[in-house]
């Protein structure tokens, strides 16, 4: 089975634009918020999805050097326009990484074992659809979030 480059980023262009809107929808003092204890912010969910597109696609597959704190990632806030743009450059970078990637080729570096990526050897096609495992299941996770602020903030 093949999917065509322009089908994969149909895809994690939806799951972007789903959390970017999610953020924006939120604005600066709900994105910031965590609606459970232990709970991410809709904002610290898209900073690690970036930091995830930055790394996985950026590094790994395009041998970019990238510099990534993942732990920050979980704990950044911050107004949401900044954020916004950063998502839109990221979509931009993702698109050029994805139309040059050799799918089949290795990958440009072992992948950090802290960063949690999947348990096998990948291809950077392989790297690319860890990408869009990413983008996907923390979209539903910001879905979820959103319902859940939107609830605590009508109390």
């Amino acid at each position: 089975m093949v999917i065509s480059r322009d089908d994969y980023l149909y895809f994690a262009g939806r799951a972007l634009d789903g959390m970017a809107g999610i953020v924006a929808e939120l604005g600066d003092d709900l994105a910031n918020v965590r609606p459970l204890p232990g709970a991410n912010s809709a904002y610290a969910l898209l900073t690690h999805c970036l930091g995830v597109v930055g790394y996985w696609a950026g590094a790994l597959v395009s041998g970019r050097e990238v510099t990534r704190d993942r732990a920050a990632e979980f704990t950044a806030s911050g107004p949401v326009a900044p954020l916004l743009a950063r998502v839109e450059a990221a979509r931009e970078q993702l698109a050029a990484d994805v139309l040059a990637a050799d799918p089949d080729a290795p990958l440009h570096a072992v992948p950090v074992s802290s960063f949690q990526g999947p348990a096998r050897g990948l291809t950077r096609g392989g790297a690319l659809f860890h990408v869009y495992e990413e983008l996907a299941q923390h979209h539903g996770q910001m879905e979820i979030l959103r319902d859940a602020i939107r609830a605590g903030a009508r109390s």
